[in-house]
């Protein structure tokens, strides 16, 4: 019987123990989830690093962007007049040539025979005409005999003009100065008219053909100035429109137009793509970002813009200060109650001494714990005058963007002369979180640039 007692006795004592262990491990893990959880919802997210921009009014030129392709202002295809075998190509490819140079010799030796030989029988008809002019002085000769022999010298001198401009196609000239390209033709080769030859390209002086829509016609005129790129926001190359077509495309409502730009260093090339823009008056007072500045999403256009932080709450009164009054109070009321009523007076003196000891005791805390108290003070004084910058955060400000040029764009509502917009580092940012500014680097300008000002 007592062998079964004790053994309930031990399994109960086992299973006391068990439980005391689970629960201890099951409160160990609630309380350091529950930590976890509080620190992490109590813990501020480190501040931020951002490149700023004071928005301010600048002058901004307006302009109408477009595409267009390059044409040289004099540029042709060369082909040949007339048959024939090629006998000789007195020119290399990407060579200048002067005008009326020779580019294409054709065989001409059938022509220059027939040209020796008209000459012949031009010279004979004049000798005939100058007798028959000679006999009619005289009195001698007929006029129909001289109206005879003055037709054959006309048309005998006519017949060697013929020859003469016939045998001038067998060669082929450049009309004006200019590049020639790669010969499409070579030596033996025999040409039927209209085979093309060769293109001849003045480089000097370019044409750029681009279209607008039809409610950008009334900003241009004659003589405006006109940029062109060959891609990004750099546009080197500068001209003027020289023509406005009176009519507007019925089917795709564009109109086009012409302007040609000096091209003295040959860095456009015919048929090339250039991007077009048509400077416009310039405006003043317009409040510009940098475009990246700007952030689309589905609601809409915003920026960050950069805000000092607002002043915190005033901290309560010192909780130290209460215990060390309480605790003096109490080492106050301590000797009181403890002087019994008849004890003796040598007794009495006993209880009252001893009872001084602990209220000493007492107030040694009181002092240390306002030590701490004072010291906290002391140490976050430190703080507020290192830091007399004060904390910036961000504020989400949704803008109405409008035009754009060269990276930078318009903001035509939301933001006011003097706002710090954030310009770079954008990403994860959020509303109210708080930022460090380094304007060490300029998103507005190249890697490039920046290194060479370092």
């Amino acid at each position: 019987m007592f062998k079964r007692i004790l053994r309930i006795i031990i399994i109960i004592a086992v299973l006391a123990v068990l439980v005391i262990v689970v629960g201890g491990i099951v409160g160990f893990n609630f309380l350091r989830d529950n930590g976890i959880k509080q620190y992490f919802a109590t813990m501020k997210p480190p501040a931020a690093t951002v490149s700023t921009t004071i928005v301010k009014p600048s002058s901004w030129t307006p302009g109408v962007e477009a595409i267009g392709t390059v044409r040289a202002v004099r540029g042709v295809d060369l082909t040949v007049e007339t048959a024939g075998i090629v006998k000789e190509i007195p020119f290399h490819a990407n060579e200048k040539v002067a005008a009326n140079a020779v580019l294409l010799q054709l065989d001409d030796a059938v022509e220059r025979a027939d040209l020796d030989a008209q000459k012949a029988q031009a010279a004979l008809d004049q000798v005939s005409l100058n007798r028959a002019l000679e006999l009619t002085k005289r009195g001698v000769g007929s006029d129909s005999t001289l109206d005879s022999a003055r037709a054959a010298a006309s048309a005998s001198a006519s017949q060697v003009t013929r020859l003469q401009a016939v045998l001038e196609q067998k060669q082929l000239t450049a009309p004006f100065a200019g590049t020639v390209g790669i010969p499409k033709i070579d030596l033996g080769q025999y040409l039927s008219p209209g085979t093309s030859v060769v293109t001849l390209q003045d480089l000097d002086t370019m044409r750029a053909d681009f279209t607008v829509p039809e409610q950008e016609l009334p900003l241009l005129k004659i003589g405006q100035t006109v940029r062109l790129g060959l891609g990004g926001d750099d546009k080197p190359f500068a001209g003027a429109i020289r023509g406005i077509d009176p009519k507007i495309d019925p089917s795709s409502r564009l109109v086009n137009i012409r302007a040609e730009v000096a091209n003295p260093d040959g860095k456009l090339t015919p048929g090339q793509f250039v991007q077009v823009r048509v400077e416009l008056p310039e405006e003043q007072n317009v409040l510009i970002l940098p475009q990246t500045a700007l952030t689309t999403s589905l609601y809409g256009d915003y920026v960050f813009v950069v805000q000092p932080a607002k002043p915190a709450a005033a901290a309560p009164a010192k909780p130290e200060e209460k215990p060390a009054a309480a605790t003096d109070k109490a080492a106050d009321a301590k000797p009181a109650d403890a002087k019994p009523a008849d004890a003796k007076p040598a007794d009495a003196m006993k209880p009252a001494t001893d009872a001084m000891k602990p209220a000493a005791e007492a107030a040694k805390p009181a002092a240390d714990a306002a030590k701490p108290a004072d010291q906290p003070a002391t140490d976050a004084a430190k703080p507020a005058a290192e830091g007399d910058k004060p904390a910036l955060v961000l504020s989400q400000v949704f803008v109405k963007p409008g035009r754009r040029n060269q990276g930078m764009v318009e903001i035509v509502e939301g933001l006011k002369a003097g706002d710090e917009v954030v310009t770079a580092g954008q990403n994860r940012l959020f509303n109210g979180m708080s930022v460090n500014v380094d304007n060490t680097i300029d998103p507005t300008k190249s890697a490039n640039k920046q290194a060479d000002q370092q």
